[in-house]
């Protein structure tokens, strides 16, 4: 196809890079299908043990470098990346639709955060700041400042493979950090493609060979980045059940991680809500991306007064919903990314039926002309218990659970009561509701929206989640601060050498 002519993908890579020159690898190959119609799109030879650690090897030399690197001219490098991303977004974005299975827009939306985060970036490389303090001894000065650590390991999802990671590594590397990339082996060109793009860059600006660096794989190459005490940090995203494997090995070793896990979240929908923003909030959250974001919407919590009226609206809108080939722009909802997930969303089904369940639009698997790769379903709604057990369990696919309540409290409570942290939302046009739901009485998680919903997030904020989230940040605010490490430093330019709390040591 066209746009994988212009990102030159090749049908076989050997899917190790260092930013400017390959890797040789003999690991096994890890074959790409488009989940739009079933067919090759590429492969890719995954790392093996001798690739990894060459490829760890030219990281740690290159920040050595990287790290002399003023902040400003780090930026101006990332700052040329965000215009190569520019020119290439059609293409990226065309791929990125292709071999995950989001539709088109949102394929070029996540180029566009990309770019994004690329110009926060440049910003940020000139405002990393630190603190002066005063001290309590005569003629000191106290301040911090901020220093890179060294690796980021970045470990990205499928459902967003490549805009999350542009979220860790820009920062990195303006922090003066260098990275170590594992896309998801669901997509692995994603991965190639950026890296192409990146390297033009950085070899135009001569920056240092291992700056940023590409590796192929599935868990073991993972584990291999967990256990690695050469990397300080490691940044990753996916399910609940990798990240605390990953944070155990990581923690064990005293590394940090920034983990960004499931999220289960909800919507309420109070009384006072303007029913048909809700609707858009809603729909959008629960079969954008096919119900595959982590952000997605999980479960509608509906004031009993609007419930019925709120419900037949819902279903109404699930009517018109266009499913199909995800390139063409009439299509709201592409496929789910294999028919592993196909299984999951099934099953599923079959444990909020038996749970009794009731389905207001069944779900299925679509078959016939244009779906061919037994990866679409249908969204479906069941209105179910908060206390299910499969409310409990986050499914990367588009069902959607309705349920009523009576009070507010009563509502942010159900909203709270899951194992995860991550996105919640309410509709409503009443002060005090919403300031409920923001205070520290309200929700729960990491991010918590006023008559938006729960998908989507802008870059200027930091993004992430708390309890089986995992609790870290990444993007905006001052989530730059996870990838360096913070240093206290006084200085004493008097002729004496006082110390602290007024302690005596004369001989």
């Amino acid at each position: 196809m066209e746009f994988l002519q212009t990102l030159k993908l090749q049908k076989e890579n050997e899917g190790t890079s260092t930013g400017t020159s390959i890797v040789k690898s003999k690991g096994e190959l890890i074959i790409s299908f488009s989940p739009v119609n079933g067919d090759l799109i590429g492969s890719v030879n995954s790392t093996d043990k001798e690739a990894y650690e060459k490829v760890i090897t030219t990281a740690q030399s290159a920040f050595l470098a990287w790290r002399n690197w003023p902040a400003p001219k780090r930026g101006e490098v990332v700052r040329q990346l965000g215009e190569a991303l520019r020119a290439e977004k059609h293409a990226l974005g065309q791929l990125v639709s292709y071999e995950m299975g989001k539709s088109l827009q949102e394929g070029l939306g996540e180029v566009q955060e990309m770019i994004d985060i690329c110009d926060f970036a440049v910003g940020l490389s000139r405002q990393l700041y630190g603190l002066t303090m005063h001290s309590e001894r005569p003629a000191h000065r106290m301040y911090e400042q901020w220093h890179p650590m060294g690796i980021v390991g970045i470990i990205s999802a499928f459902n967003f493979p490549v805009a999350v990671w542009s979220w860790n590594a820009a920062l990195a590397w303006v922090c003066g950090n260098v990275t170590v990339w594992k896309p998801s082996e669901k997509t692995p060109l994603c991965g190639n493609a950026v890296q192409n793009i990146v390297a033009k860059v950085f070899a135009h600006n001569n920056v240092p060979e291992g700056v940023n660096n590409l590796i192929q794989g599935g868990r073991e190459v993972g584990e291999w980045m967990s256990h690695d005490t050469s990397i300080p940090l490691v940044s990753a995203t996916g399910s609940t059940r990798m990240g605390k494997e990953l944070n155990k090995a990581v923690a064990g070793r005293l590394g940090k991680t920034i983990l960004e896990l499931g999220g289960n979240n909800a919507i309420i929908i109070t009384e006072n809500a303007d029913l048909d923003m809700s609707l858009i909030g809603a729909v959008f959250g629960a079969v954008g991306t096919a119900g595959q974001r982590c952000t997605s919407t999980r479960r509608l919590i509906i004031h009993e007064k609007v419930y019925d009226s709120f419900v037949t609206k819902l279903t109404k809108a699930y009517q018109q919903i266009k499913i199909g080939n995800p390139l063409d722009a009439n299509n709201h909802m592409g496929p789910l990314i294999d028919k592993e997930a196909v299984a999951l969303y099934l099953k599923s089904i079959e444990a909020c039926k038996k749970e009794g369940g009731s389905f207001l639009i069944e779900g299925g698997v679509l078959e016939g002309a244009g779906f061919e790769s037994g990866c679409y379903v249908k969204p479906c709604i069941a209105a179910a218990d908060p206390t299910f057990n499969i409310v409990q369990h986050e499914t990367f696919a588009p069902i959607l659970y309705v349920m009523k309540y009576a009070t507010i409290e009563q509502a942010i409570a159900i909203q709270n009561n899951v194992p995860q942290g991550l996105s919640s939302a309410i509709m409503t046009l009443n002060m005090r509701e919403s300031e409920l739901f923001l205070s520290a009485q309200g929700s729960d998680c990491g991010i918590a929206n006023v008559n938006i919903g729960t998908s989507g997030a802008e870059i200027g904020g930091a993004f992430g989640g708390e309890k089986e989230t995992g609790g870290g940040r990444e993007s905006g605010s001052d989530a730059w601060k996870a990838y360096m490490r913070r240093q206290t430093n006084t200085i004493n330019w008097s002729t004496t050498l006082p110390l602290a709390q007024g302690i005596k040591f004369d001989f």
